[in-house]
């Protein structure tokens, strides 16, 4: 299957990842040859693939915002865990991962992969259904982090059980707040994240194989956050610890 990659960030590290084929590069006549556009170019004569030249509602059959570029690619190259812990190895860090379980909202999937990336997680494990996968639309909210992380699909009871295998401590994060505070948690060494679905949060089963269940205190008067920024924010805590 092919699918079409706009904006000019989520073009430019899908090119530079190389993870996928490329078939077509199509940019806006009288595009400004400015910002990434000439990285874009430079990197696409890399791959010996010749840019086309088309008129803009062209580019807007892909999406509703395309900056003027459009990659034909393969799909998202899915990785498996063994690959995840190989790169921690690696990388001679403790594991550090993120499950989602079920989010469903490409929005919050992209943040979520695009603050995993930044924060150093060797790798992402989703559900091989009932969840967003790697869609253009995740791509483009993630601004191409996505090329750059290795995401695995599968079972997530079974995925945690083996991470555990590797010495990892599982975090679910949660709203319960008879759970550990964040503050309180220990985020040092091997850890992997499982941050719970927009609507339900948790899934029993998941919530059951967790080790520890965090939440993050709160002291506005807004009721919650979305789970893409309380990943986010985890993240961030558990990078500041490591």
């Amino acid at each position: 299957m092919k699918e079409w990659i706009t904006g000019r960030n989520p073009v430019y590290e899908c090119l530079r990842a190389g993870r996928r084929h490329f078939f077509r590069l199509q940019l806006a006549r009288g595009v400004e040859q400015k910002g990434r556009i000439p990285e874009i170019l430079a990197l696409a004569k890399q791959q010996h693939l010749n840019a086309e030249w088309v008129e803009r509602d062209v580019l807007e059959e892909y999406s509703d915002n395309p900056q003027g570029v459009a990659l034909q690619s393969s799909e998202y190259p899915y990785a498996d865990l063994q690959g995840i812990f190989d790169l921690a190895k690696l990388r001679n860090e403790p594991l550090f991962m993120l499950i989602l379980d079920q989010i469903q909202d490409p929005q919050n999937m992209g943040t979520l992969i695009r603050s995993a990336e930044v924060f150093g997680v060797h790798g992402m494990v989703i559900p091989a259904h009932h969840s967003a996968s790697v869609t253009p639309a995740v791509v483009n909210a993630s601004s191409g982090a996505s090329e750059h992380l290795l995401i695995a699909p599968g079972n997530l009871a079974q995925a945690i059980d083996t991470i555990k295998e590797q010495d990892a401590w599982v975090i679910g994060l949660d709203m319960d707040t008879s759970a550990t505070p964040l503050a309180q948690t220990n985020l040092k060494g091997a850890l992997a994240f499982v941050v719970g679905s927009e609507g339900e949060g948790l899934r029993r089963l998941v919530r059951e194989k967790c080790d520890l269940i965090t939440y993050i205190p709160m002291r506005g008067k807004v009721a919650s956050l979305n789970a893409a920024t309380a990943g986010s924010i985890v993240l961030q805590a558990a990078a500041a610890a490591r």
